[in-house]
């Protein structure tokens, strides 16, 4: 089993409706060692507006964003998932890239028709440089150099930790520049906080998360908070009975023997009052973990001693009832999530069924003038919406007149929705982004936001006249 660093470089931070541009990996063994690597870039989609930030943050142009040359956003992600499946199993690691970069990686898959969970499925695991900076951070204090901002509070972004700690690589702004940073990061973690490292790796699995939650009476939680660390020393309660990859756990800090008292509304206001007695873990997001005698002195909680926490442990966990009662006020608490009307943000509204995955596989097999069938026989409306999609963006042709219309009026309407509140970028949203940027940008450094406002007109003006 491999270790595979990946950066994707996108059209926005991170939204069901932007598009990954570029995606960078670099496969290597255990020891860091490289093996291989690659580097795929796309064109951008006809219905997607690429944010003018982050044109101007990646130098790029008009000419390199519509450049037909280059593959089509489908053929990308092809591509993509046939490399990452060659080096399955794997660890895959990204910097930031549970909170962002997988979720892109996810919706690519599942609007071009693919089974969206490959970095933790099929044997394969996922970790996160940016949790292990910070891990460092909390229990391994002077491993690596973070810094500071005004306010002393510490920075994670790639390209100061990096810098900070003696990267010689360029200005950071490409994906393949982001992997080698964060693998020269990594390498200084497995040298100077081996057991921030370990524990990371370890931790990678789902499994070993929950055995190590449901054994350990006593273990530490941290996590950051608006780059403001933050610690407690916890026993395990149990996990979410919908939400599976949920485990509350409770915090020790605050003595059960008060709790345990409360009738259930008096339990269920508590728990919104600080200190929180129950925090979720979540066991597939590369959790931030380590055994209590590695927290004492850090971790909340610990002023308390070891024998008081093991004593208020187990309190909680042999009190089944207070567990359920404690459970159930956090189930309470969550608000379910209504479904979105819009299908690119509908990928978490349910799994896909085995007869409907099995129809993905072949429908990328056949040719696309057989595909329409395919695509009509699956069970899954959100798929047969993003199925005929994906005709329309790589085979118009095959389509009907009425059909060809249909989306071309569809696609012309969001592209030219006025300034409002939608979950898309707009080219109204886009060319007032520009506008704010070029205040305060001199004229050398501007010529390309420029060139991409003229483009952002140009295609304005085309998508009302097709609405």
């Amino acid at each position: 089993m491999s270790l595979v660093f990946f950066s994707v470089g996108a059209t926005g931070p991170g939204s069901a409706f932007e598009q990954i541009l570029r995606f960078s990996a670099v496969r290597t063994d255990w020891n860091l060692d490289e093996l291989e690597s690659v580097d795929l870039r796309c064109r951008l989609l006809p219905h997607v507006i690429a944010s003018p930030g982050v044109v101007h943050a990646a130098g790029y142009t008009v000419d390199e964003l519509t450049d037909i040359s280059v593959p089509t956003h489908y053929q990308m992600v092809r591509s993509v998932r046939d490399q990452l499946l060659k080096w399955t199993p794997a660890t895959f690691i990204g910097y930031n890239s549970i909170a962002c970069d997988e979720h892109l990686l996810r919706h690519a898959l599942y609007q071009t028709l693919h089974h969206p969970y490959l970095t933790n499925s099929d044997r394969n695991t996922r970790s996160d440089v940016m949790r292990i900076t910070q891990a460092a951070a909390i229990f391994s204090p002077g491993a690596l150099t973070i810094p500071k901002d005004d306010q002393g509070l510490l920075r994670f972004a790639l390209p100061e930790l990096a810098a900070a700690n003696g990267f010689k690589g360029s200005a950071i702004s490409g994906t393949s520049s982001s992997v080698r940073a964060m693998m020269f990061l990594a390498r200084l973690l497995m040298d100077n906080a081996s057991e921030a490292w370990s524990s990371a790796m370890r931790f990678s699995k789902k499994a070993t998360v929950t055995d190590f939650v449901e054994n350990e009476t006593v273990f530490a939680l941290a996590d950051f908070y608006f780059d403001k660390p933050q610690s407690w020393l916890v026993t395990a309660l149990g996990a979410d009975v919908s939400i599976r990859t949920d485990y509350y756990v409770y915090n020790l800090a605050v003595d059960p023997d008060e709790l345990i008292k409360l009738d259930d509304e008096e339990l269920a206001s508590r728990l919104e009052a600080q200190p929180k007695p129950v925090r979720i873990l979540k066991i597939n997001a590369a959790p931030i973990l380590t055994s209590a005698t590695d927290a004492m002195g850090a971790a909340r909680g610990s002023n308390l001693g070891l024998q008081e926490l093991e004593r208020r442990a187990d309190v909680v966990r042999t009190d089944r009832d207070f567990c359920d009662r404690l459970m159930r006020a956090m189930a309470g608490k969550r608000k379910e999530k209504a479904s979105s009307p819009y299908v690119e943000e509908q990928i978490y509204d349910s799994f896909t069924s085995n007869e409907d995955l099995r129809l993905l596989a072949d429908i990328h097999r056949i040719p696309w003038h057989k595909r329409p069938a395919v695509i009509d026989n699956l069970q899954d409306e959100r798929l047969k919406t993003l199925g005929r999609q994906l005709m329309y963006f790589e085979q118009p042709d095959l389509l009907s007149a009425a059909s060809r219309l249909k989306y071309d009026r569809e696609f012309a309407q969001k592209l030219a929705y006025p300034a409002g509140d939608v979950p898309w970028l707009s080219i109204h949203h886009a060319i007032e982004e520009i506008d704010s940027l070029l205040a305060g940008l001199p004229k050398r450094r501007s010529e390309k936001l420029q060139a991409y406002r003229s483009y952002l007109t140009r295609r304005l003006g085309e998508a009302k006249s097709r609405c």
